[in-house]
């Protein structure tokens, strides 16, 4: 089985969303994990002042990274999952890294990342535990689906 230059062109569209959302994960991967350490020096840097006066900061510093070490965590757990994606596979049905055109928006099945723009063509990267994937999740091209009372055409999918 050859592929047609559609299909090469589908898997290229794919490829650099799929660079794209990996970008966009490590920066955020790597302001998590700075702005945890940043806080966790904060909390060092009190250590030894006037106890008292810096007891309450230094909690502050330390509700703050653990925050922070929450993010990282999940920045970590989306990134791993765009790890996942398969690049080269064209998907039959709508499926984790499936990209979805529809007569609403374009759609690519990965982590929440929202809006990327792609050649002047615009796509919502969505996670596979949004409501809208929800509604489309089996569905392929050619198919329909309801989604806030609104039908909704799958006119491409790969």
């Amino acid at each position: 089985m050859s592929m047609t230059s559609e299909t090469t062109l589908d898997l290229d569209i794919k490829h650099r969303l799929l660079e794209e959302c990996l970008r966009q994960q490590t920066d955020f991967v790597e302001n998590a994990r700075q702005a945890m350490e940043e806080a966790q020096a904060s909390a060092n840097e009190s250590q030894g002042a006037i106890e008292d006066k810096f007891e309450s900061f230094r909690e502050a510093c330390h509700i703050q990274r653990d925050m922070f070490a929450k993010q990282l965590d999940e920045a970590i757990a989306k990134q791993s999952i765009l790890k996942r994606i398969v690049r080269n596979k064209v998907n039959e049905d709508v499926s984790l890294g499936s990209i979805v055109r529809t007569d609403a928006q374009n759609y690519f099945i990965s982590v929440s990342l929202g809006e990327i723009n792609l050649a002047g063509e615009k796509f919502f990267a969505i996670s596979t535990a949004s409501p809208v994937f929800q509604a489309m999740a089996g569905k392929r091209k050619g198919e329909s689906f309801v989604f806030r009372d609104k039908k909704i055409n799958i006119l491409d999918l790969f």
